[in-house]
């Protein structure tokens, strides 16, 4: 029996959830898992189709959720399918108020339907483009946390034979295997991410950051788009370790680390702690002009935060930092500041030279500003060396 599963893509959308908290080291490969629920799944219900829907968590959806916390709106996706036509169903996304499923879904309820054609919730569409014809259903919801995240049906069973209040128990129990499945996954995702976390501040780590620019950097070259680099290094930081003591200092990393992340321009950019003090940001799809304008409304956030307002442990006063912390900041991008030659790696470190230098021009020349990196450098050079 073939199994047809969703891209990763697919699958990478749908692990986009916030309910785990739990951790666990092991990659878990959701879809090879998928595949096998359903394969033994089929093996207790045999039936001549089946499918695992799975919700997009990231869909943008404005309309309220129903009393059991399920939204109204939003997406199913095609994760893993077998029978007529199934090779067409992969990937493919249904509403999730449209038929049985959606049905099941919104209701977090199983579901046995002996007769579709009598079935006023049934919806043709699928069979329409499968061109399989679908007599009975039994359907189970998929829920995590107490939240329905997604179904799994099979359909028209085998030899004529109608769905049972035990054919539906037995799905019930593989619903729950995916429920566990899905949690694993998501388990092993954090712990990816928690592994490139910095712990202080909680934006990226250096780790990341050079990995996650190379790619972009390849992303860039392949489409013929821009990235645009910002590198930000705190103006008379040493002052406040050297006044308040290191647990003020620590406490300012962390404010400025959340200042970052609430003015960052997309969801695809990207800011990590580069080490001690500096900062950086990378901007896909953003041009030299645009960054620049980004990192004026960061310097600006900064420049107007009011730092330490809250005591840093029992019995003392808040030490209230207003105007004190600013920040110097250097931008590149590279269609502006790097020749489009050399490696992937070689024209990452070039765009962090550049933006580093910038940086540095800034301290110069004042501190509390940000300074456009000038000129074009060869990635392949150590040295930079860099055309006017």
């Amino acid at each position: 029996m073939r199994i047809n599963i969703a891209q990763q893509s697919i699958i990478d959308k749908i692990l986009e959830r916030d309910i785990l908290k739990t951790f666990k080291a092991e990659k878990v490969d959701l879809r090879a898992m998928l595949k096998e629920i359903l394969l033994w799944a089929n093996k207790f219900v045999p039936s001549e189709s089946g499918s695992v829907l799975l919700d997009d968590p990231t869909f943008s959806c404005k309309e309220k959720e129903n009393a059991k916390g399920t939204p109204l709106c939003g997406v199913l996706y095609f994760v893993a399918c077998f029978g007529k036509g199934s090779s067409a169903l992969a990937d493919t996304a249904l509403p999730v108020n449209v038929g049985i499923v959606g049905q099941t879904y919104q209701s977090g309820k199983p579901y046995i339907s002996k007769t579709v054609k009598e079935d006023s919730r049934f919806y043709s569409g699928i069979d329409r483009k499968t061109k399989f014809r679908t007599k009975s259903i039994v359907c189970a919801p998929i829920r995590l946390k107490g939240q329905t995240i997604g179904v799994i049906e099979l359909i028209n069973r085998l030899n004529g034979i109608a769905y049972t209040k035990n054919d539906l128990t037995l799905l019930k129990i593989f619903a729950e295997y995916t429920s566990t499945l899905v949690q694993n996954s998501l388990d092993a995702k954090m712990f990816a991410e928690l592994s490139m976390s910095d712990n202080l501040t909680g934006l990226f780590n250096d780790r990341y950051f050079y990995s996650r620019l190379a790619k972009e950097a390849l992303t860039a070259r392949k489409h013929g788009g821009d990235l645009s680099l910002v590198f930000l290094d705190l103006d008379r930081f040493k002052e406040v370790n050297d006044k308040h003591g290191h647990l003020a200092g620590s406490m300012v990393l962390t404010e400025v680390g959340r200042i970052i992340r609430g003015t960052l321009p997309r969801e695809s950019s990207k800011a990590a702690r580069f080490g001690g003090d500096e900062f950086v940001v990378i901007l896909p799809g953003l041009n030299l002009e645009k960054s620049s304008e980004y990192a004026e409304k960061l310097r600006r956030s900064v420049e107007d935060y009011t730092f330490l307002r809250h005591a840093l442990y029992r019995g003392a006063k808040p030490i209230m930092l207003s105007g004190h912390i600013t920040i110097s900041i250097g931008v590149a991008s590279l269609r502006a500041n790097v020749k489009p030659v050399g490696s992937v790696n070689e024209v990452r470190d070039a765009l962090i030279r550049q933006s580093d230098t910038a940086m540095y021009k800034s301290k110069e020349n004042g501190k509390n500003r940000y300074t456009a990196a000038e000129g074009k450098i060869d990635p392949t050079e150590a040295t930079g060396k860099k055309d006017s």
